[in-house]
């Protein structure tokens, strides 16, 4: 799963992995709630807690975006456990969010009306997070896509704060952090 989302990335070091977690969701719209749960359990245990607001709100639009456009996998409630899935992976100096889900649209930034209380989920997700993007998902080891296997793979990378000694903080192209605050398209 991981192979995708190198393209077009500084290289990750594979010993520098610090963790990974995964949670199978429900295909109903309460598997957000879990979602953000997992997220903030799995991110206090890395000791990424004051990282959880901008990740939980990013890992809310992705899971909205997969019950909402990836399915129904089954409409049988239980066989669509698992239709979605949420994987957090930790580097050194990354965090990946990505969600897979059974469709093989590819996600596209929506226009939404000043009004409209939809539409903006991907334009969060670019705003909060550092960069994003999807792939289809891999196929199994030996070939061919068994069945239920097809869909594909949204993803959201955080930049983290080098925590070696003598490192200054990662930026990438963010804002100072000791800079006077912008605006929200200064972030975009």
């Amino acid at each position: 799963m991981l192979e995708p989302l190198r393209q077009g990335l500084p290289p990750i070091d594979p010993s520098a992995v610090a963790g990974s977690a995964s949670c199978a969701l429900p295909s109903r719209y309460e598997a957000v709630r879990g979602a953000r749960k997992f997220t903030r359990t799995t991110l206090t245990s890395w000791d990424l807690g004051d990282r959880f607001d901008d990740v939980a709100l990013v890992v809310s639009e992705l899971v909205t975006n997969a019950l909402r456009h990836g399915l129904p996998c089954d409409p049988a409630p239980e066989r669509s456990e698992g239709c979605v899935r949420l994987h957090l992976m930790r580097w050194t100096s990354r965090l990946i969010c990505a969600v897979r889900d059974h469709s093989e649209e590819s996600p596209v930034a929506g226009e939404a009306a000043d009004s409209a209380e939809s539409g903006r989920g991907l334009f969060l997700v670019e705003a909060f997070s550092d960069s994003w993007g999807w792939h289809p998902s891999p196929a199994p080891a030996g070939g061919a896509p068994a069945e239920g296997t097809r869909g594909k793979v949204v993803w959201a990378l955080f930049r983290l704060a080098d925590q070696t000694p003598g490192n200054t903080a990662e930026t990438f192209g963010r804002p100072d952090p000791t800079a006077p605050a912008g605006s929200l398209s200064d972030r975009v």
